[in-house]
């Protein structure tokens, strides 16, 4: 099997038309015509998940974040991009980024997060019109509390801490989510009805207003996008079952809270 076909069988499930405008998903860089030895699944492309890749000989790492978002002016040891930009080359790694391509499509990341807290009747919460949309919302099995709510988010992705706004005092059935920085759905959740807005990152002036009208639910960015390697591997698993899969074992998050 070639990474071309890797290539292909991601691009059929996460289209890259489906990406905004300011993204740079797809190959980053590598050779796609190469017998693919195995694929790592990841998040972030770090120095140690590229030697992780290595270790498992693995000549493809298929992440979420692109590790080429701004041009380089030099290829260097000056920052961990250029680092691990010259680690892959010289180590002959196809580097691959699923982003918002993969955010925007049903099924994608949002859908898998609403998955995990066990959401039903899934759909988008903006609507695209180009087969994809941003976000989803779906409701609860039955109402609960506003504490009850968090304490289930908080479970279901193991997670110590969440960030709220006030503990809405009516029930919560009807909830939206964005996986990574979702901010700007926050109206959209307001205008579909939504009791709850869950998503990865919230800026801080986007807190007022909401008291009383929803319950925001900011996990941290990692945190709402970590269950995405194994969407990813779940889906090439189906379609490519010879395909030997990895998922890293590198915890890229680069925020801790103590």
């Amino acid at each position: 099997m070639k990474i071309k076909d890797v290539i292909a069988t991601l691009e059929v499930f996460a289209p890259l038309p489906l990406q905004d405008g300011y993204d740079n998903a797809g190959l980053q860089m590598g050779e796609p015509e190469a017998e693919v030895s195995g694929v790592l699944l990841c998040l972030d492309v770090t120095e140690a998940v590229l030697a992780e890749a290595v270790a498992k000989s693995c000549n493809m790492v298929v992440a979420h974040h692109p590790l080429l978002f701004h041009p380089l002016r030099q290829v260097s040891d000056v920052g961990y991009v250029e680092r691990c930009v010259r680690y892959a080359i010289k180590n002959d790694i196809t580097v691959y980024a699923a982003h918002t391509n993969l955010d925007n499509v049903r099924g994608g990341v949002s859908f898998a997060l609403a998955n995990r807290l066990g959401i039903q009747n899934v759909e988008f919460l903006r609507d695209n019109g180009n087969g994809g949309g941003s976000g989803c919302i779906g409701t609860l099995t039955e109402p609960m509390d506003a504490a009850s709510f968090i304490a289930l988010v908080k479970d279901s992705l193991t997670l110590d801490h969440v960030m709220c706004n006030a503990l809405l005092k009516s029930p919560i059935c009807k909830v939206a989510l964005c996986g990574g920085a979702g901010d700007f759905l926050l109206e959209d959740a307001l205008k579909q009805g939504a009791d709850a807005f869950v998503t990865g990152e919230m800026h801080y002036h986007r807190y007022f207003g909401t008291e009383q009208r929803l319950q925001v639910v900011v996990t941290g960015h990692w945190e709402s996008e970590q269950l995405t390697p194994a969407l990813v591997q779940s889906m090439l698993r189906e379609r490519l079952p010879k395909l030997p899969l990895h998922l890293t074992t590198v915890n890229t998050n680069p925020v801790v809270v103590r």
